[in-house]
């Protein structure tokens, strides 16, 4: 790449940087002190440095402590940039670090000044259980010369292990676990049951995964409820022989899916006769609908994967597995009953928060990642959190190539297949990212047939990314995987150990290819984020089809009808270039709305749960239900054992709030469903949701209190205290899931659609 057009590259980065960021002048002021510092503090033996650490109280003395210990601990010495980083972090920010600067080093010094300024517990949440426990023993040794304890929790950590690890200064844990153990904690009958303390300070990795990307998605705890038949596994073999044209029709988005008459003429002679549209079969259209959209519309190996006799839904952001996680609306039992599976019990919602909810419980939080400029203004509106871009230790001397965006699917591939021939001839290190597990496999067939051999990282072979990864910029080596291999992974360059990174640096470095954008830019620059670290050479390249689903869905009408193009089938035409870009804008702005929507809905309901929450703690840590029955039933209060009494009014009165709490989560629900067919009446859906969902929240602290009053009355106390004798029996099982985001909207978001086109006289 030439001079000109690497600074028509760089220019076309700054230009893509909006918002403002913070002033990082105040923080360089510090290092001339904190520099100073070092000779003296590299006198002290190891004792006294831990009792050094202890006596810190300001940025200057905790980073050039945290500077010290991190030397002698792993032999390495922080860089400026990631003292800079740890002072963003301990004020607050989102730090903006580039890949393989070391930001899992700068949230430890973080960590470290957090708990010395008073702001302890810290909690690191991490993306998931593989990096809260490799951070959290990799840093153990600096945090002991620090004079910290550090723990970290997994999806299979016991409550006596989780409760051990939040006792210490410092936990490492995913953002899930994290907040599952905030919603068991939240339906203790005892105190000493609890696992987490007060969620103090969040420092959160990978910040705009977890706080956008992941901000609406529900953490739901289940338990245990008898259930019926499943309508919608029954469903499943009503359409399973439908035929796409004939039966039902695709929308041009690809979002939805519509009986035509005569595939729902069809559907009710097999089911009867019946008329779908009845009253009375609303359950039966409801489910065969759902039934529709799993056939017709989710894809295998490319929404999800089939592992080990389960359906595993695949994060679209990362490329990974997204663990424990299952769609709403009946959807997974949809989709298990399409692959001959059997349904996974779903259980009754005992409680739910958002990942964005239960972030704002923390009292302090702050984040690092590589990406955070371009979500900067929602981290803003969300989370009130401002972004600090810390440059680079070395300069970035990667070349990113323009677009090579080509007329259609075949001759991209073919054009794909040959460059990273090209490259691997030479002995260049090639990193290809497809936009999901179908593409990767096909890719790494065409190149096989191309003779040239290819490892390939997806949601598949998830549990071999360590290995894979690691061995990505060996020389010779070409790697092809989904966007998993964009976020938390170092490439070296020459292998693992480096061997040849010599010959590798004279090739040029990594070569990294996107097969096409993904709907986020953020996604595309920490793929071309794993060349170029640490002043490393490396080049990147997208290459993009006309035919790609980002283009056709949100540009479609943007390109010209002849573009201008080689023979070969290159693109070169300034229109198509910004109809690429401006598809990409367009579904990040569907998907923020989307996040907006979400949250304005979500608001009244965490309002809800914060106010349920703190009943529920004057409940279990006082006397108040005790209280409440010497007034409401003095009598029989008053001819009760005060022990027993005590012990009682609050198993009872527990009881029935979380009773009542589930109740209401259900009742919600079914609101929020049921005001979008308020909405074809021209009234806004989140009015008449408001205007349903406050009267039935303050119904449920006056029945509450009528429940536990009416079982107290209706139990026998004479001989002790049994929960059994009230009947108040909890849950044999509960269990944690997420909630996928829906990709095709509410089910009566669906219904309304089918109903609207059948009124019409559409297919």
């Amino acid at each position: 790449m030439g001079v000109s057009q690497r600074l028509k590259s760089r220019f076309r980065k700054f230009l893509q940087r909006p918002g403002t960021t913070v002033d990082l002048a105040p923080f360089r002021k510090r290092l001339p002190a904190i520099d100073a510092r070092e000779e003296a503090l590299r006198e002290l033996d190891d004792e006294a440095l831990t009792a050094a650490a202890a006596e810190a109280k300001d940025y200057t003395e905790i980073c050039a402590v945290g500077r010290e210990a991190a030397w002698r601990a792993l032999e390495q010495r922080p860089y400026d940039v990631q003292l800079l980083g740890a002072m963003a972090l301990l004020s607050g920010k989102v730090a903006e670090m580039a890949t393989g600067e070391g930001k899992t080093l700068t949230a430890a010094v973080a960590a470290y000044g957090h708990v010395r300024l008073g702001h302890g517990p810290v909690h690191v949440l991490t993306v998931n259980d593989y990096l809260a426990r490799r951070d959290a023993e990799w840093m153990e040794p600096v945090f002991k010369l620090l004079g910290l304890s550090v723990g970290w929790v997994t999806e299979a950590s016991t409550p006596a292990e989780r409760r051990e690890a939040y006792l210490a200064d410092i936990t490492y844990v995913s953002v899930s676990e994290a907040g599952f153990d905030y919603l068991r904690d939240q339906l203790v009958t005892d105190v000493e049951d609890r696992v987490q303390r007060e969620l103090a300070t969040a420092i959160v990795d990978e910040a705009d995964s977890i706080l956008i990307d992941e901000a609406r998605v529900p953490m739901v705890l289940a338990g245990s409820v008898l259930t019926e038949s499943d309508p919608v596994h029954e469903a499943a073999e009503l359409v399973r022989d439908l035929r796409n044209g004939k039966d039902y029709e695709i929308g041009e988005d690809g979002r939805s899916v519509a009986f035509t008459d005569v595939g729902l003429k069809r559907i009710e002679e097999k089911l009867g006769g019946v008329d779908l549209y009845a009253d009375d079969q609303v359950e039966q259209l409801s489910a065969v609908n759902v039934a529709l959209h799993a056939e017709a519309l989710l894809r295998r190996d490319v929404d999800y994967i089939v592992r080990n006799g389960t359906v595993e839904l695949i994060d679209e952001m990362r490329g990974r597995v997204a663990q424990r996680r299952r769609w709403p609306d009946g959807l997974q039992s949809a989709v298990e009953a399409k692959e001959g599976l059997t349904a996974t019990a779903e259980g009754e919602v005992l409680d739910t928060i958002t990942v964005q909810a239960f972030i704002a419980l923390y009292q302090t939080v702050c984040g690092m990642t590589a990406t955070a400029v371009h979500v900067g203004e929602q981290l803003r509106e969300y989370f009130d959190l401002e972004v600090a871009v810390i440059p680079s230790n070395a300069e970035n001397i990667r070349e990113d190539d323009d677009d090579r965006i080509y007329s259609a699917h075949d001759t991209r591939d073919e054009a794909l297949v040959e460059e990273i021939k090209l490259a691997h001839e030479k002995g260049r290190p090639v990193l290809v990212g497809t936009l999901d597990v179908k593409a990767s496999e096909l890719l790494a067939k065409q190149l096989a047939a191309a003779g040239v051999p290819s490892n390939v990282l997806n949601a598949k072979n998830d549990a071999e990314e360590a290995s894979i990864i690691a061995e990505a910029g060996a020389l010779g080596a070409v790697t092809v995987s989904t966007q998993m291999a964009g976020r938390g992974v170092d490439i070296r360059l020459g292998g693992s150990d480096e061997a040849d990174r010599d010959a590798v640096v004279e090739l040029g470095g990594l070569y990294v290819i996107g097969a096409g954008r993904h709907d986020s830019r953020r996604v595309d620059d920490q793929l071309r984020g794993r060349a170029g670290r640490q002043g490393d050479p490396g080049r990147s390249v997208f290459f993009v089809s006309l035919e790609d689903e980002l283009v056709t869905r949100h540009a479609g009408d943007a390109l010209p009808r002849s573009p201008r193009m080689d023979i070969d089938g290159v693109v070169h035409d300034d229109q198509v270039e910004y109809a690429v870009e401006h598809a990409q804008r367009v579904a990040e702005g569907v998907n923020h709305e989307i996040h907006r929507n979400t949250w304005r809905y979500s608001v009244v309901i965490e309002q809800q749960r914060i106010a349920m929450a703190e009943r529920r703690e004057r409940l279990l840590t006082s006397e108040v239900a005790a209280i409440m029955l010497l007034e409401r039933s003095p009598e029989k209060a008053k001819e009760t054992d005060e022990d027993i009494l005590s012990d009682a009014a609050r198993a009872i009165a527990l009881y029935h709030l979380d009773r009542l709490w589930a109740e209401h989560l259900a009742e919600l629900n079914e609101v929020r469903e049921g005001v979008h067919l308020r909405a074809l009446g021209k009234l806004d859906p989140l009015d008449e949701f408001h205007r349903a969902a406050v009267p039935a929240f303050q119904k449920v602290f006056t029945e509450i209190e009528a429940r536990t009053i009416a079982t107290f009355e209706e139990t026998d106390l004479t001989d002790g205290w049994e929960p059994e004798r009230s009947e108040i029996v909890r849950p044999t099982a509960t269990w944690t899931y997420l909630v996928h985001d829906n990709p095709f909207g509410s089910e009566l978001d669906r219904l309304i659609a089918a109903v609207g086109r059948r009124l019409s006289g559409g297919n």
